[in-house]
């Protein structure tokens, strides 16, 4: 019985020290961050914070700092979604800096993006910061990641539902077809793309008239427009022959049609046109296989566009709220926390 006894014991002290060793800190950490996203996190503190032209919030008072940036959201870093998010982070020794970025909260979406993650980076307390963007904003931190010296602060970067080829994404928000297949899209992208690239027309009519389209359709989808398009000019009606078409042979031609500033930002705004041969972080994509927005197979391709991509591809997943559906898909996303919260520790 004594022999027993002691057995038990040891046991229980390995469990102890087990739970004790980094690698067991990590796993209850995970936990804690996992019951957290799927719930109701407690609030951090938030004190605000300005560094040259910008400006963000900063969540919690320890610990290394990631750098959270929201996506096309006119709530911006006000997002209850990116708070939530935030105090989840805190809880599992983060410090998180939100930037206000002008653009995402906008909905004027552009490759000039990239030069407020680039400043807010560099401006972020800490010698090493880890780096998370919510779907169209991994774009702006991709590109920003390929300065040499954000680059060398980023050390891991983090990619929820990320975009990748920028011409593919627009053929599957207009027609429902990727890659051959047909998926039902969600309109928000296509109304998000109509609004952002509008101020780049140079025909002020039909600019004024397709920020009008964009903003009832996105208020209602179902809302009649045909009083507005039937508006329109010449530069109006290339981008409503994009939306309108159904045939996904026809895009290539309807994208090469649009007015030079909406091409030139497309093409500006795609990674698959950019050499991410050389890109230093390691990047952590996690993406749905149901996501309407953005389909999974752009989060694969920018996770093998990079030398160091990690995808952790779940069944279920809102695009971007970062809420496990079932054991599966919680034991995929437990992973990627866990991998982010290994990056922590060697960051702390």
């Amino acid at each position: 019985m004594r022999r027993a006894g002691l057995i038990v014991v040891a046991l229980l002290l390995v469990a102890i020290l087990g739970l004790l060793s980094p690698p067991g800190r990590r796993a209850i950490d995970t936990a804690r961050l996992m019951v957290a996203l799927a719930g109701s996190p407690a609030p951090a503190a938030v004190r605000s914070m300005t560094y040259g032209g910008g400006r963000a919030d900063l969540h919690g008072e320890r610990g290394p700092v990631l750098v959270l940036l929201p996506g096309a959201a006119i709530a911006g870093k006000d997002d209850p979604r990116l708070v939530r998010f935030a105090a989840a982070l805190v809880g599992a020794g983060w410090r998180v800096m939100v930037p206000d970025l002008a653009g995402a909260k906008a909905l004027t979406l552009s490759a000039a993006d990239a030069a407020e993650v680039a400043e807010a980076v560099r401006r972020a307390p800490g010698n090493k910061v880890a780096l998370a963007a919510i779907s169209y904003a991994a774009v702006p931190a991709v590109l920003a990641g390929l300065e040499p010296d954000v680059a060398a602060k980023v050390a891991v970067m983090v990619a929820v539902g990320p975009p990748y080829d920028a011409r593919r994404v627009i053929g599957f928000f207009t027609t429902g077809f990727w890659r051959g297949k047909r998926l039902e899209p969600n309109a928000y992208g296509k109304w998000v793309f109509v609004l952002s690239n509008a101020r780049r027309l140079t025909d002020s009519g039909d600019r004024i008239l397709l920020e009008a389209v964009a903003r009832r359709r996105m208020a209602d989808l179902g809302a009649a427009i045909g009083d507005l398009t039937g508006r329109l000019g010449p530069q109006g009606r290339a981008v409503m022959a994009l939306l309108d078409n159904a045939d996904p042979a026809r895009v290539p031609e309807l994208i090469d049609g649009l007015p030079p500033g909406i091409g030139d930002e497309i093409s500006r705004l795609d990674l698959a046109a950019r050499d991410l041969s050389g890109f230093a972080p390691e990047v952590l994509v996690i993406h749905g296989s149901d996501d309407r927005i953005v389909p999974v197979g752009e989060g694969e391709a920018l996770a093998a566009a990079v030398p160091r991509g990690r995808l952790y591809r779940l069944g279920n997943l809102a695009h971007a709220d970062l809420t496990a559906s079932g054991l599966a898909d919680a034991a995929t996303l437990g992973r990627a926390v866990y991998r982010l919260l290994e990056w922590r520790d060697r960051m702390g």
